[in-house]
């Protein structure tokens, strides 16, 4: 599985860790940035996440920004993207299986690296359940993005 990482400054060091553990366990890791500490803006590690899942060069994204809130919202604005910030492994777990999230959000100043690396698991080794309901509730959402998407001109 390829996946897109990326952070802002506050969730550098962070990433670093969940990068180096993603390819400890075998998987492609495409690293986004940001490759320091100096000031960045989120919106853009979200936007660089995003356009890698749009593109197909990656599978599934994780964002860590300093309390994963503020690069979930952003990553939200992008269509096809379903992300979620997560500091528990139930919810890691649960939105992929009931909600399909293909991004996963974290908060370097909310969590530490041993629980990074245990939601990072869990959101990457659940699959969506595909269950009718899950679906019917997954197209609705999908619906309304599909209403204010504009195409290009």
């Amino acid at each position: 599985m390829r996946i897109a990482l990326a952070a802002d400054h506050a969730g550098f060091h962070l990433k670093c860790e969940v990068a180096e553990a993603l390819r400890g366990d075998g998987y492609q890791v495409l690293d986004l940035g940001t490759h320091s500490t100096a000031p960045v803006d989120y919106p853009d590690s979200a936007a660089a996440v995003a356009a890698a899942l749009h593109e197909g060069r990656a599978d599934r994204g994780i964002i860590v920004c300093g309390s994963g809130a503020g690069v979930s919202i952003a990553a939200n604005k992008f269509p096809g993207i379903r992300a979620a910030v997560c500091h528990d492994t139930y919810s890691a777990r649960q939105a992929v299986e009931h909600d399909d999230m293909n991004v996963l959000c974290l908060g370097a100043r909310v969590i530490g690296p041993a629980l990074a690396r245990d939601l990072t698991t869990a959101f990457l080794d659940a699959r969506f359940s595909g269950e009718e309901r899950h679906r019917r509730r997954r197209d609705k959402v999908l619906a309304i993005e599909a209403q204010f998407v504009r195409p290009r001109a």
